[in-house]
């Protein structure tokens, strides 16, 4: 067999809807989170390769798992990953849990409702911003707003890709009790354009996740580092905009990204706020106790 990083796709941090352990992040965080996330890529190329059979997938899924966890498998990085992670003292947990959205993957085409959905999003999803937060040494109580963000841009991919995904793959993540509610089909994904009912349907999954980002609102002003805190106002900026032009344009016709001033416009929006906040809560309880 051979080493699944051959099997990559060429997809890299640079080409991620949102940015991956950019400068704003401590630099000696930096390279624990890469190497996550060079973990994570791989796994998910393999999940994705078309040519793979769904047996191979899940052996290859399981040998990147045993590099992780040191018993056997030499996936180059799998072992990388577990030789940073015990050199910070960190657990594997979230990796693993990715690892089973990625075995899902390979099984799974369909889903039946939100709820199936967001299950899918708890692990192939929410445990990278839960691994981001422990590299910080932040407290467990800034998951919930993580995990809600977390989906949120989880969703915002789907969405993104959900013609790619059905054309190449015949996998899709629109849930089917939406595309029913909407009168839309799972076939319509393969037209040229979408239809006014699939449209309908993409758009109440648009408002859905607006409301996931929502919920994510308080995860900033929750952190203690401030770096971290300015990257999730980033992101989260980035995903609102995302979401706007996802209501606006046909995923079936274009692939609806930001451009590179766009993108540059809404991190430099989300970083300048997050900025303020910092400073406003600083300065608040020292006015609060001056005299009159």
């Amino acid at each position: 067999m051979t080493q699944s990083g051959e099997l990559r796709s060429g997809k890299d941090a640079g080409d991620e809807n949102f940015p991956v352990a950019s400068r704003l992040i401590k630099r000696r965080h930096r390279p624990v989170i890469l190497a996550f996330y060079e973990f994570v890529r791989v796994a998910d190329d393999i999940a994705d390769h078309p040519e793979l059979a769904s047996t191979e997938k899940i052996a290859r899924l399981d040998r990147l798992e045993s590099g992780l966890l040191g018993s056997g498998g030499d996936d180059p990085e799998g072992l990388r990953l577990r030789a940073v992670l015990d050199s910070r003292g960190l657990s594997p947990r979230h990796a693993q849990d990715l690892l089973s959205a990625f075995r899902q993957d390979a099984t799974k085409h369909r889903y039946a409702n939100w709820d199936e959905l967001m299950d899918y999003c708890s692990r192939s999803a929410m445990p990278v911003g839960r691994f981001v937060l422990d590299v910080h040494g932040e407290a467990r109580t800034t998951w919930p707003a993580s995990d809600a963000l977390c989906a949120a841009l989880q969703v915002i991919n789907h969405l993104q890709d959900c013609a790619k995904d059905y054309r190449a793959l015949d996998r899709v993540y629109i849930p089917l009790d939406a595309l029913a509610a909407s009168g839309a089909s799972v076939e319509q994904l393969a037209d040229k354009e979408a239809t006014p009912a699939l449209r309908n349907c993409l758009g109440g999954l648009v408002v859905r996740t607006g409301k996931l980002l929502d919920e994510s609102r308080g995860l900033e002003a929750s952190v203690v580092d401030t770096r971290l805190a300015l990257e999730i106002s980033v992101i989260q900026s980035l995903a609102g905009q995302l979401l706007a032009l996802l209501m606006a344009r046909d995923p079936l016709v274009e692939r609806v990204h930001l451009n590179k001033t766009e993108a540059f416009a809404a991190a430099l929006n989300g970083g300048t706020r997050a900025i303020l906040r910092r400073l406003l809560r600083t300065v608040a309880p020292t006015q609060r106790y001056q005299t009159p």
